[in-house]
């Protein structure tokens, strides 16, 4: 059997979901942290956490359903939150995110790399 060829891989930096998923939980601590935000507003998020782990849904009729009404209301939780909050706070801390962000992705070194196929075979 032939040898494959090494192939290159290429990460791209560009951030989906999974990135703007963890930008905006970087985000909601970062607003719980900040003095400057509302106490009471703070307790928005708690709140729908709360619900999560509350052993009765609102709508338990339908099994699968329960699961999306408790990913809807800690959405909506960290949604609202996020809205209601100060909005120079929000671009502030928005600012330091992006900034960690772009050093990490500004680094422009190329590093190479190769991948090969290894089989269990002799």
């Amino acid at each position: 059997m032939a040898e494959k060829k090494p192939t290159k891989i290429m990460v791209s930096k560009q951030g989906g979901v999974m990135h703007d998923m963890v930008m905006r939980l970087k985000l909601i601590v970062r607003l719980m942290a900040d003095r400057r935000v509302n106490p009471f507003l703070k307790l928005l998020p708690v709140v729908s956490l709360v619900y999560l782990f509350f052993p009765f849904d609102l709508v338990s009729i339908i099994p699968g359903v329960s699961a999306l009404d408790d990913l809807a209301i800690v959405s909506l939780g960290a949604y609202l939150f996020v809205e209601f909050c100060p909005p120079d706070v929000v671009q502030d801390h928005m600012k330091q995110l992006s900034s960690n962000v772009d050093m990490v992705e500004g680094n422009d070194e190329v590093v190479e790399g190769e991948t090969t196929d290894i089989t269990d075979k002799p």
